[in-house]
């Protein structure tokens, strides 16, 4: 079991009756905003298990705009999430599935911002706190809890060993790491946790790297709960 702290078991301040339809669906939305690098032009949101049921009643659509839109969980602007959605230029819809899912609150998102297309599956799974196993239909097992690097390269012998120095020349220890691959010297995607924040000259040492072609990073961190 990965470990939570204290405040992961009391659970975040918010907007919402509930920590797994509101809390949990803002950070959800705030990692599929940020691994899109932006807010979406559209966003299709389809909804799985007791998302599917009660997201209507429980803010639960509201919740993921508003993460769409990077709001924080106590943002007071949630409630008002479908407006401001479409003065930032934002089309969407809801969809629901009954096919079998990770979790009961579980959502896959389906973004676009001009060329730019990405996916993520993920779960709300209780006291604020969330799972995100899918980005692009590559597995990862990412818990917003930290600081990540999302990093799509060629699978090639020695791309994971020139990470993990430059990340370990810079004083920056991984909390988790995984890799999923579409098949051998394929498009891989390596997902590395951190217990700090990445500085912006070893993401640029990354980009560097040959046959790295991208290095995204996310960081949904409460802004009071950041540190350097």
């Amino acid at each position: 079991m990965r470990f939570k702290d204290v405040f992961s078991i009391i659970g975040p301040a918010m907007t919402g009756p509930s920590s797994s339809h509101t809390a949990g669906a803002v950070r959800l939305g705030r990692m599929a905003r940020h691994w899109l690098g932006g807010v979406p032009e559209h966003a299709k949101m389809t909804l799985y298990g007791s998302f599917a049921d009660t997201y209507k009643g429980h803010g639960t659509d509201l919740a993921l705009l508003g993460g769409l839109l990077d709001y924080d969980t106590d943002d007071a602007r949630i409630p008002d999430a479908e407006q401001w959605a479409e003065q930032a230029g934002m089309t969407f819809e809801f969809a629901t599935s009954g096919l079998p899912a990770p979790h009961p609150n579980t959502v896959r998102f389906e973004l676009q911002r001009g060329s730019e297309k990405r996916t993520l599956l993920g779960s709300s799974i209780g006291g604020g706190n969330i799972n995100v196993q899918q980005l692009n239909e590559f597995r990862v097992n990412l818990t917003g809890e930290f600081p990540a690097l999302i990093l799509l390269h060629s699978d090639k012998p020695g791309m994971l060993g020139a990470v993990t120095s430059s990340l370990g020349a810079a004083g920056v220890n991984i909390a988790y790491m995984h890799v999923d691959r579409k098949g051998r010297d394929g498009e891989a995607l390596t997902a590395i946790e951190t217990d700090s924040a990445v500085p912006e000259q070893v993401i640029t040492e990354l980009q560097s790297l040959t046959h790295m072609y991208e290095v995204r990073n996310i960081d949904i961190r409460s802004k009071n709960r950041r540190q350097p």
